[in-house]
């Protein structure tokens, strides 16, 4: 799964459900995905406006998307980047989101300062925007976080590389973010994990939980968090206790989880196997097409460079 070795995910032989299957049944999986939510809650830690704008799958996808178009811009081109209608282009095979939706959300980058008028546009009308300083540290920042957590699963060298030769990034997150908003799988997961992820914020309370189970292999059909309070989680992210609450009581009358000794003092929350197994597989799809990206890459910018 490393440099330019041939991973199974392109080869014809095998489907790419089949590898992603592969992936999840890693035991190795989870202890990462534990550690890429610690990761995750540390970006939030020194980003927290960028965390809270994309913690939500809907302007993740969208996120990816417009930074995508922005790697992909032609600098003969003044009109190429990050364009409301370029964006809508890209979405548009799917239902992520109205022409509204992706406007409204390019609005609040320029508001919050994520990106910027491109200086120098002939047209009124389409302004080409790129991010700012800030956008491509964060973006640098959690691509780098994924391609540790595929290390850390194989023991490969991709971070190694990834510092010796940006142009890995560069090349590899446009591929990554086209297949994942093309792949349904991803847009889409189970409604265990949806319940969270396509909720304002869920995201974040999403990875906070993962990063606190205490076993890494179910325990009579359950993982188990200890002394997990909505306050704590209120104050870290900001948000109101109410809305941390109504993600839990979601999850909860799904049977993805629930309270042992509720009104304990000590606040012992269970979740299912299969819950985790959804998390696993999700993640799992992620995962392959950013490794698929990674090699793909590679390929492109040849063996000699590095």
């Amino acid at each position: 799964m490393t440099g330019t070795q041939s991973s199974a995910i392109d080869t014809p032989k095998v489907s790419v459900s089949a590898e992603v299957d592969l992936f999840a049944a890693n035991p190795a999986l989870f202890p990462v995905l534990q550690q890429g939510a610690r990761h995750m809650i540390e970006l939030y830690d020194h980003f927290p406006r960028i965390a809270r704008l994309v913690a939500a799958q809907q302007k993740w996808l969208l996120t990816q998307a417009a930074y995508a178009l922005h790697l992909q811009r032609d600098p003969t081109d003044p009109l190429s980047g990050i364009t409301a209608a370029r964006l809508l282009e890209v979405i548009a095979p799917t239902s992520l989101a109205s022409r509204n939706t992706a406007t409204a959300f390019l609005a609040e980058l320029r508001a919050y300062k994520l990106v910027r008028d491109v200086t120098g546009s002939p047209s009124k009308r389409s302004r080409p925007m790129e991010p700012t300083e800030t956008s491509h540290e964060a973006m640098g920042l959690w691509f780098r976080g994924q391609m540790r957590s595929l290390d850390l699963i194989d023991k490969g060298d991709r971070v190694a590389r990834l510092e010796a030769n940006l142009d890995i990034f560069r090349y590899a997150q446009p591929l990554a973010a086209k297949r994942l908003i093309a792949d349904q799988e991803w847009r889409e997961p189970p409604v265990s994990i949806s319940c969270f992820v396509w909720t304002e914020y869920g995201g974040l309370i999403l990875d906070d939980f993962i990063s606190r189970i205490a076993n890494v292999e179910p325990v009579d059909g359950c993982y188990w968090v200890e002394d997990l309070r909505f306050s704590e989680l209120s104050s870290h992210y900001s948000l109101s206790r109410t809305h941390v609450r109504r993600l839990f009581t979601r999850a909860e009358a799904m049977g993805s989880l629930g309270w042992q000794d509720r009104n304990g003092i000590r606040n012992r929350i269970w979740a299912t196997a299969s819950f985790v197994d959804d998390y696993k597989r999700w993640q799992s799809v992620k995962f392959c097409a950013l490794e698929w990206a990674y090699n793909q890459a590679v390929r492109s910018i040849g063996k000699d460079t590095f």
